[in-house]
């Protein structure tokens, strides 16, 4: 019995804008909106969305029979939702059906497996969110960018939990051996490989409607026949294939789509089934371990990567793009990491070869450039822009790794400071407020009026006196206190966690003022107990010494380049005061603010 493999690629990258050199630091949005929009609708409705109603109805037809894979880049289901709505939902109901797979791959359909492995991690994450936030399934098999592999990503795609990945027969790979079997990884033995039959994957993306092609016309019967007398072991043929050739490479007067529908029903006289990638690696078992010590890719006759990597103009524009890639990670802005990943795609270089002949007209036929040289001044001056911004919000006089530890300090801190203001919160919340609601105070622990004693007639023995605890209305007193301390620096931090991000480095004298002023502030209210009792207070705030504060501001400032914004003096935090009028005679705190 001998099995099909369909798989579907879709991807449409955001296209540049002409972009001059006078742009550079004046413009900052990079995309020609109307060819993406004039392109991906006009694709949509002359192939992807017949395509979609030719599966539903194949499957329908066929008792579910019939399944196929699908592998939608991230960019393509951006401008898809934008400009083709009606698309998502035609792909959600085929992925109701049960008998499609989506396959993981690259977010931005980029080349960073080869450059930056851990950019490649994160697209693969974000593609695979965004399938299951749409479609609600989980990718289980991988393919990479134009099948681009080699035995470091495939250690690399099995470290992320996938059990296959689909990539290329090159022949300089295989050799004398045949792509109709499944494979296993040489540097990870573990990973299934499906190995794409480009012969007759090509003979109906691209020979289908070729008059001079010596097996035209190409019928449904014809096709089943060729399968059905490959070699009894060769039981796999996988078909890989993008999804516009249906419609669009193969225009639908060719008869594309009624060969398509025609194939389940002669496939099933000759016992020929049709399984998706999932299957495949869970019924067949690999006959050989397949070493692939450099990268090969399904594009061009040479099956290798200097479709993207050619020429000197290609491998400066990739090598400057990843030279960012760590600094980009670093930034939070929305926008940055937007136009990162839109930058990535690998139809930017595509567009940039050299390549003549065969070869060449393809690179021709896609590209909207009138020459590869144009092609490279255009988006190497959107990437000066964008280098631009991204060192406006990490110089490059830090290096990498210096950059690296800082901003990693400062996280760790902020998340202390988070700690700590939790802390400050409980302990506000552990005081009894008093009338007024401003100051928490324990009127458990206000001092305690002296006992009345009688004064002794003058002919009487005066009774002996007990003695009295008088150390309970001190002890009570440095309570309180405390209770006043806490809530005086339980504001001073919350000011300073504020603050902290806008200020440089004269915050380590905003710290070290303002403490030294609290301090005092208590002992001129209560005394040196009231002193040291600040002091305690201090302690159970932070639970450690002020150092780190400083070293946290100092951390800042030099990642942030913001300079001093904020200095105190004694003048400008008020001191402790009484107010004897208000609220029972109880001690009032004012304390000014200035920012």
């Amino acid at each position: 019995m001998k099995a099909i493999c369909f798989y579907f690629q879709i991807h449409q990258p955001f296209r540049l804008k002409h972009y001059r050199f006078f742009d550079i630091g004046n413009d900052h949005y990079y995309y020609d909106d109307f060819a993406d929009d004039d392109i991906i609708t006009r694709i949509a409705q002359r192939s992807y969305l017949p395509a979609n109603e030719m599966l539903l109805d194949m499957i329908r037809e066929n008792g579910k029979k019939f399944k196929v894979a699908f592998s939608i880049s991230g960019t393509a289901l951006e401008q898809l939702e934008q400009y083709v709505p009606e698309f998502i939902d035609s792909m959600k109901e085929l992925a109701a059906t049960g008998c499609v797979e989506f396959l993981s791959e690259t977010y931005a359909h980029s080349l960073s497996a080869m450059f930056d492995p851990e950019e490649f991690t994160a697209q693969v994450k974000a593609h695979d969110e965004k399938i299951y936030q749409l479609f609600g399934l989980k990718p289980k098999v991988f393919r990479n960018t134009e099948l681009i592999y080699d035995d470091d990503i495939a250690s690399m795609v099995y470290a992320m939990g996938f059990k296959a990945a689909i990539t290329a027969d090159a022949k300089h790979v295989l050799g004398w051996r045949s792509p109709n079997f499944l494979y296993s990884s040489a540097s990870a033995p573990k990973l299934k490989l499906l190995l794409k039959n480009s012969k007759l994957s090509d003979d109906i993306s691209f020979r289908f409607s070729n008059p001079e092609w010596a097996a035209y016309p190409l019928t449904a019967d014809k096709y089943i026949n060729w399968i059905n007398e490959l070699p009894q072991e060769e039981q796999l043929v996988n078909l890989f294939m993008n999804y516009d050739a249906f419609g669009e490479l193969q225009p639908r007067e060719s008869g594309i789509f009624e060969f398509m529908k025609a194939l389940p029903r002669f496939a099933a006289e000759n016992d020929i089934q049709f399984w998706t990638p999932s299957e495949v690696v869970s019924k067949f078992k690999p006959v050989a371990e397949l070493a692939v010590p450099y990268p090969m890719s399904w594009t061009d006759e040479a099956r290798d990567t200097s479709a993207w990597l050619g020429n000197t103009l290609q491998q400066e524009a990739v090598k400057k793009l990843y030279s960012i890639g760590e600094r980009v990670r670093l930034c939070s802005d929305r926008r940055i990491k937007q136009d990162w990943n839109y930058l990535q795609a690998s139809d930017h270089f595509f567009y940039m070869s050299t390549k003549h002949n065969d070869d060449g007209s393809v690179h021709s036929h896609y590209s909207p450039y009138d020459s590869p040289y144009t092609a490279f001044t255009n988006y190497m001056n959107v990437l000066s822009d964008f280098m631009t911004r991204v060192e406006e919000q990490y110089p490059t006089s830090i290096d990498n790794e210096e950059l690296n530890s800082l901003l990693l300090t400062i996280r760790n801190q902020e998340q202390e400071i988070e700690k700590l203001h939790r802390e400050v919160e409980l302990m506000r919340n552990n005081i009894v407020k008093d009338t007024t609601g401003d100051f928490p105070i324990d009127v458990e622990d206000m001092p305690a009026e002296a006992p009345v004693i009688e004064a002794p007639k003058p002919e009487e023995k005066p009774a002996p006196k007990k003695k009295a605890p008088a150390k309970k209305p001190a002890a009570n007193a440095i309570t309180r206190t405390v209770a006043i301390g806490q809530v005086l620096l339980s504001r001073f931090l919350v000011l300073c966690c504020f603050v902290m991000p806008s200020i440089g480095i004269g915050g380590i004298e905003v710290v070290t003022q303002g403490l030294d002023i609290v301090l005092k502030g208590l002992e001129a209210f209560g005394g040196d107990a009231a002193q040291g009792a600040g002091a305690l207070a201090l302690e159970r705030l932070f639970h450690r010494d002020i150092a780190g504060c400083g070293k946290f501001v100092k951390l800042h400032a030099q990642v942030s380049r913001r300079g001093a914004g904020l200095l105190l003096n004694e003048g400008e935090l008020g001191r402790l005061g009484t107010d004897e009028q208000r609220h029972h005679r109880q001690p009032q705190l004012a304390v000014q603010q200035w920012v």
